[in-house]
C-alpha cells in the first residue's frame, strides 16, 4: 500500500485549497501575532538553534550602539555550530552549521516554485504571520522557499535548509515539503528560531495512524478537526473512524436512513473532515465492521439478525447465510466509498460470535448448511465467513481501495483461502485459536501494529484493559512489537507497514471527549516518534514530556 497521496483531480485540489484558505483566515491572526514578536528585537534572534546562548560581543555591541543589523546577516565564526532541532517526532538526520537561524518577521514572504504547493505555502504563511506571495523567482531576505525537488525518493522525506537568513524546503512530493513545514513550525514556535544548517528527514514506516471508534461514542466534528490538526503537525498521515457497531451507525445514509443513530455526523461534516484531513496529507480510513459488531443495523432489521439452533439471537451477529444481509452491506460500502476518498478500507471481520462456540456447526447449522453448497461438503462455518470477507472485498476493490482485516477475521484451517490483498491489522492474540504475528508475516502478508497491550485507549479500562501511557510506549514499543511485548524477527520489518494507535468507546461515558483528548496525548507523540524512526530516542523520556510541552 503506498502512503503518499496520490496527484488530486482538478476538484480535489480546488477543495483543498478551501480547506486551507479557511485555515489560513483562521491562523493569520496568531500568525501575525508571531511575526510581530519575532521582528521586534530587529536583529538574527538568538544563536543558532535557538538555545539561550548570550548572542556573540560582536552582536551584543551592535545592539548598543543602535547600529542597524543586515536583513540577511553573513554566517560567521562568532555564531556557535547549530544544534539539531527539537521537535516531535525528532528529525532522523541535522547537519550542523554557524549562522543565525531564521525566524519570522512580518512582511518577509513564503514563496513556492510550483502550483501544487499553494495550499502548503498558504497555510505556513499564516501559520507563522508571513506574506504569501505565491510563484516567485527572485531571492529576497527573509523568504521561506517551498521546492518541488526533481528525481524520485520517498514522497514523504524532505530537506530544509536555514542558511543566509531564509529557508528552503524541498521534497520530491508536496507531503514531504508539508511535513518540512510542520518542523519549522515547530522549531519556531517552540525556540523562536530555526537553527542554521540542514535537515534531511524522512518517516521509518508509510502508515502512521490514529484511530477513533464514533459508534459506541459519538464525538462532534469540531473535536474531530482539532484532532485532524493536531495529528498534522505530528506527521500522522491517517485517521480511521470506526462509525457502525452495535452501539450506533453514525454517518448520515441515503440508502439505509433507517439505521442511523439519531446523534451523528451528517454527509457534509464528514466531507469537511474529509477534505481538511487531505489539506493535512492525512488519508481518512472508514470502517463498516462486518459479519459482527452489526447491532445498529440489525436493530432495524431484525430479521438478519443471527440466531443459534435454539432460536437465541446472537449478540452483534448478521446472519451471512441470508443475501439479504451481503445486500445490505455492500449497499453501505459502495455509498460510503463516494464520501472518503481515500485509497484505504478497513473491512473489520473481528470478532464474529458465530465463530466462538465450542461447535459452530452444531450450533448454527443454517450457515453450516449455507457453507456446504456454497464450497462444498467439508466446508465449515469459517469458510462461510471468509467467503463473506473475500465477497465484501470484491465490492470494495472495484472502488480501487487497499483492504485490511483484523487478526481474527483470518481463520486457520480453512479450505476457502483470504483474498491475497488483504492486509492484516493484528490487535491481541487473545481470540479462539489465535495466530502469532510471524504466520502473517511468513505467509507475506503486509501487518499494520494496534497492539491492544501499548496502543488501545479503552475507555471505562473493561476487561484487563488499562490506559496506556506515553511512557510505556516511548520506552518499550516499536512497530515489531505485535503481540504482548515480544518483537518479531527483524527479517519482517519490511512488511509491517506502520501502526495506529486507537481509542475505543466500550463506557461510551467513563470519560468526556476533552478528558480523552488530553489523555491520548503524549500517547500519541510517543507512538508517531516510534513510527517515525523506531530506534530508541535520543531524548529521556522527562525530556521528550517537556518538549511536548514546550511545543504545546
Amino acid at each position: 500500500m503506498s502512503q503518499h497521496k496520490r496527484r488530486a483531480s482538478a476538484q480535489q485540489v480546488r477543495r483543498k485549497r478551501a480547506v486551507v484558505a479557511a485555515a489560513f483566515v483562521g491562523t493569520v491572526a496568531l500568525g501575525a501575532g508571531v511575526g510581530v514578536w519575532a521582528s521586534a528585537d530587529g536583529g538574527g534572534g538568538e544563536p543558532a538553534g535557538g538555545t539561550g546562548q548570550a548572542p556573540s560581543k560582536r552582536a551584543s555591541a551592535a545592539e548598543s550602539s543602535g547600529a542597524t543589523t543586515p536583513s540577511s546577516p553573513t554566517p560567521s565564526r562568532s555564531y556557535p555550530l547549530s544544534q539539531a532541532p527539537r521537535t516531535i517526532p525528532a528529525v532522523r538526520s541535522h547537519t550542523p552549521a554557524r549562522g543565525p537561524g531564521w525566524r519570522p518577521r512580518q512582511g518577509e514572504r513564503v514563496v513556492v516554485s510550483d502550483p501544487e504547493l499553494v495550499d502548503e505555502g498558504r497555510l505556513i504563511a499564516g501559520e507563522l504571520g508571513l506574506a504569501y506571495a505565491g510563484e516567485k523567482d527572485d531571492v529576497r531576505p527573509g523568504d521561506l522557499r517551498l521546492t518541488l525537488g526533481s528525481g524520485g525518493g520517498n514522497p514523504e522525506s524532505y530537506t530544509m535548509t536555514v542558511r543566509g537568513g531564509r529557508v528552503d524546503i524541498s521534497g520530491p512530493a508536496d507531503a514531504g515539503v508539508f511535513y518540512g513545514t510542520r518542523t519549522l513550525k515547530q522549531e519556531v514556535h517552540a525556540g523562536g528560531t530555526a537553527p542554521e544548517g540542514v535537515v534531511r528527514d524522512e518517516p521509518a514506516k508509510p502508515v502512521r495512524g490514529f484511530m477513533l471508534d464514533i459508534a459506541r461514542k459519538p464525538y462532534t466534528a469540531p473535536w474531530i478537526e482539532d484532532r485532524i490538526r493536531e495529528l498534522g503537525d505530528l506527521k500522522f498521515n491517517e485517521l480511521g473512524l470506526h462509525f457502525s457497531d452495535d452501539q450506533g451507525f453514525r454517518i448520515e445514509s441515503g440508502t439505509h436512513p433507517e439505521i442511523v443513530s439519531q446523534d451523528h455526523l451528517t454527509k457534509a461534516q464528514v466531507k469537511q473532515i474529509v477534505d481538511l484531513a487531505a489539506s493535512r496529507h492525512i488519508t481518512v480510513v472508514p470502517e463498516i465492521d462486518s459479519p459482527g459488531h452489526l447491532g445498529a443495523v440489525i436493530a432495524a432489521h431484525p430479521d438478519l439478525q443471527l440466531r443459534n439452533a435454539g432460536g437465541v439471537p446472537t449478540k452483534g451477529a448478521i446472519d451471512i447465510s441470508k443475501d439479504a444481509s451481503a445486500k445490505i452491506v455492500d449497499d453501505l460500502l459502495g455509498e460510503y466509498a463516494g464520501l472518503f476518498t481515500g485509497d484505504r478500507w478497513h473491512l473489520g471481520g473481528d470478532e464474529y460470535q458465530a465463530l466462538t462456540v465450542a461447535d459452530p456447526q452444531a450450533s448454527y447449522p443454517q450457515l453450516a448448511a449455507a457453507a456446504q453448497q456454497k464450497f462444498g461438503s467439508g466446508a465449515t462455518v469459517a469458510d462461510l465467513a471468509t467467503g463473506w470477507l473475500n465477497d465484501r472485498a470484491d465490492t470494495v476493490r472495484a472502488h480501487d481501495r487497499t483492504m485490511r482485516v483484523w487478526n481474527d477475521g483470518f481463520f486457520r484451517n480453512t479450505s476457502v483461502q483470504p483474498a491475497k490483498d488483504l492486509q492484516v491489522a493484528y490487535w491481541t492474540g487473545k481470540e479462539i485459536g489465535a495466530r502469532q504475528p510471524e504466520e502473517y508475516l511468513s505467509a507475506g502478508r503486509k501487518v499494520l501494529n494496534y497492539n491492544d497491550e501499548f496502543l488501545y485507549y479503552v475507555l471505562g479500562q473493561p476487561q484487563t484493559f488499562v490506559y496506556p501511557t506515553g511512557q510505556r510506549i516511548y520506552e518499550r514499543w516499536n512497530p515489531r512489537v505485535l503481540r504482548g511485548t515480544t518483537t518479531v524477527p527483524a527479517g519482517f520489518d519490511g512488511q509491517i507497514l506502520g501502526g495506529s494507535f486507537a481509542v475505543w468507546s466500550d463506557i461510551a461515558n467513563a470519560q468526556t471527549q476533552d478528558q480523552v483528548a488530553a489523555g491520548i496525548r503524549m500517547p500519541l507523540r510517543a507512538t508517531v516518534q516510534k513510527l517515525w524512526d523506531p530506534g530508541t530516542p535520543a531524548l529521556s523520556w522527562a525530556d521528550f514530556r517537556s518538549l511536548a510541552d514546550r511545543l504545546g
